[in-house]
């Protein structure tokens, strides 16, 4: 396998144990000879080899695992390839020389190869899967086809708007990019819902009513809460869009331009096919023959609401402190491995080279100067012998520890130079001289340049948290942070700590945004600023529930759940509104505080719950996506979008029965 990974030319370098180089001195002379020089075919062959690859620290536990059950073959693309073609070259080569060893492959290559793989499962499966689903749940709720298809179709529509948007724009999808289309499955409905529920309400209400004048009501009492809702539901999806993660931004982008095409139909399109369609019969659940689940269920929140809004006040309170705690243990995962599930080949791969060969990530230090400078030369031997302290790192690597390798090999144990940086700059070149005798120069092109003014310090080790690689990250720049040849440090794992970091920073400005934009319209639309501040709570529960359960739970913010607030907040709302809109038409018709509660849960809650379970099922198809991130994104949205029906249905007619807020009271 090895010299046919040498002949291909998809790579630029292999490094194998039939690579690796053993350093021995003989008479007063330095020999260096190939690890394996001979198949070894007795069992005290093997245990002699076994032997030498012990001594051998340039193999042992780097590319020979410590029980010798193991081995590893790196592999150098060469630039210009593309993964595809890496690993057609792999799977071929195995295919050629194959054998009874499991192999596992892993690295950045395999992973966007999977991940890549994996978003195209995932959209044939999901899209399917979630129509089916959103299709049999508005069937159970409003039990006639007509009213699942007309928001059907909504859906259709306004998931073709969205994913159309992505070659328009020449975007590409991504792990983020794909919950666009099941966005559109869990929210584009909503409006239609709305129109749909309050048609059944009417028709139960009014049986001699014909469709037109049943559509013409539902038109004039919903039109503006349903443009109100969609405008707020868009404003926090577009909290995405000063996120600083590009994918999280054209999501808030393509989501929300689907969302907006979605309420156009909804206020159009849906009203002129009801209109034209035959009315259908009256659902029994919405008369008094027979109350169904639901409308039991509302009634008894009715009643809950405004008997006890001290004791709810207290209960949600109370909640809230005991969850929100949870966010002191809320942690950042950038680590793009973890996307898959923990039993996926890829993490197996990764856990091996994890716990048997020093770790998956590496930092190069570069320095520039003389690199036969014994005092440079020093420092770099300072730095891996300080660097080999930290418990997370597995091998450091230099041009100095060849030279003590080599220092080893020529002197004696005792004697004054063994296992020791040579004190002059010609005993350094002598050395290095001495190797090229039996070994190549090209050995050490991977630690130095040909003509010996840059060095590279190579330090592998195994993160799998953001304090763990911001630990060796800071002792890195600890230790070099002052040398004047450090030039630069680079490595794979610094776009992982940036990664974190704007996991974060997107987080707050997403979440800040989208606050303070849907406030600001509920002050403009109810002319309170009291409006602003209650329609806010809910969000603010919400949003401090859900971190400090992640918290609890051990679900890390990484760039999947970190969008979470925004379109957490963006359906929300929803709810909320069409809770007041409906509570202060019916306190303008005369009712009391209780009374306009009762009415508001038993009417437009139905229209608010169905809507939530909606949204929730829609997301529930995500648990069958290969990452591990969007199944923790699905959990989480459907938790958000229960506590903001909770808030809706209990807070929020406690809150408004215990301040009686003026602007609830104006008619609209």
């Amino acid at each position: 396998l090895s010299r046919a990974f040498h002949k291909a030319n998809e790579f630029d370098g292999v490094i194998s144990l039939y690579d690796t180089k053993s350093i021995k001195g003989a008479y007063g002379a330095m020999v260096v000879d190939p690890v394996i020089k001979r198949i070894p075919k007795t069992e005290i062959q093997r245990e002699q080899l076994r032997k030498e690859i012990r001594q051998n620290e340039l193999a042992y536990k780097l590319v020979v695992s410590e029980d010798f059950s193991k081995t590893v073959i790196i592999l150098k693309v060469a630039s210009g390839i593309t993964d595809e073609q890496v690993v057609h070259t792999i799977k071929r080569t195995l295919h050629e020389f194959p054998g009874s060893e499991t192999v596992y492959k892993g690295g950045t290559v395999y992973l966007r190869v999977q991940v890549n793989s994996d978003i195209s499962r995932d959209m044939l499966i999901l899209m399917p899967l979630g129509m089916l689903i959103m299709i049999l749940f508005l069937l159970l709720s409003f039990r006639e086809w007509k009213s699942v298809a007309l928001p059907f179709l909504v859906v259709a529509m306004s998931i073709v708007i969205s994913l159309g948007f992505f070659p328009l724009m020449g975007w590409e999808l991504s792990i983020i990019t794909i919950l666009a289309p099941i966005m559109m499955i869990a929210i584009a409905n909503n409006y239609g819902v709305h129109f749909i529920a309050r048609y059944q309400e009417l028709n139960a209400a009014n049986p001699q009513w014909s469709m037109k004048e049943i559509t013409k009501n539902v038109l004039y009492h919903l039109k503006k809460p349903v443009i109100i809702t969609g405008l707020t539901t868009i404003a926090g999806i577009l909290g995405l869009v000063v996120h600083i993660l590009l994918p999280a931004k054209r999501l808030g982008i393509a989501a929300s331009l689907g969302i907006a095409f979605a309420l156009l139909l909804s206020i159009s399109f849906i009203p002129a096919m009801m209109a034209t369609m035959k009315k259908g019969k009256a659902l029994k659940s919405l008369t008094q023959e027979k109350a169904g689940i639901i409308e039991k269920g509302l009634s008894r929140l009715a009643k809950l609401s405004t008997n006890r809004p001290i004791v709810i006040l207290f209960v949600f309170g109370s909640f809230l402190l005991l969850a929100g705690a949870g966010i002191v243990h809320l942690q950042v995962d950038s680590n793009s491995e973890n996307f898959l599930p923990s039993k996926h080949p890829f993490r197996q791969a990764t856990s091996i080279v994890n716990e048997d060969f020093g770790g998956t990530k590496y930092l190069t230090v570069l320095f520039e100067g003389d690199m036969k400078d014994p005092k440079l030369l020093q420092r770099l031997d300072h730095y891996e012998t300080e660097l080999k302290k930290n418990p997370s790192v597995g091998s450091v690597m230099s041009i100095a520890s060849i030279l003590k390798i080599m220092s080893r090999a020529i002197n004696d144990k005792g004697d004054e130079f063994y296992d020791k940086i040579p004190d002059t700059r010609e005993a350094v070149a002598q050395y290095i001289e001495l190797y090229s005798m039996s070994g190549e120069p090209e050995d050490f092109d991977d630690l130095v340049n040909f003509d010996y003014t840059q060095a590279l310090l190579i330090v592998q080790f195994r993160a799998d948290s953001k304090n763990a690689l911001d630990n060796v990250i800071d002792e890195i720049d600890r230790l070099t942070v002052d040398d004047p040849n450090r030039s630069i440090i680079g490595g794979y794992c610094l776009v992982d700590k940036e990664l974190a970091e704007a996991v974060v920073h997107g987080q707050y400005n997403s979440l800040l945004f989208a606050i303070l934009i849907i406030a600001l319209l509920l002050v403009l639309i109810f002319r309170s600023f009291v409006s602003g501040l209650l329609g806010s709570l809910p969000l603010l529960f919400t949003v401090i529930t859900l971190f400090g359960t992640m918290g609890w739970l051990g679900i890390k913010l990484d760039i999947g759940t970190a969008m979470l607030s925004s379109i957490a907040i963006g359906i929300g709302v929803d709810y909320t509104i069409h809770f007041f809109w409906r509570y202060r038409y019916e306190l303008g018709s005369g009712k009391s505080h209780e009374e306009a509660i009762a009415t508001t849960l038993t009417t437009t809650g139905r229209g608010i719950t169905i809507n939530a379970f909606s949204v929730m099922l829609g997301f529930v198809i995500l648990f069958v996506s290969s990452f591990l991130t969007i199944k923790y994104f699905a959990f989480l949205i459907i938790f958000s979008v229960l506590l903001c029906l909770l808030c809706a249905l209990i807070l929020i007619p406690a809150l408004c029965l215990l301040i009686k807020p003026k602007f609830l009271e104006k008619k609209p």
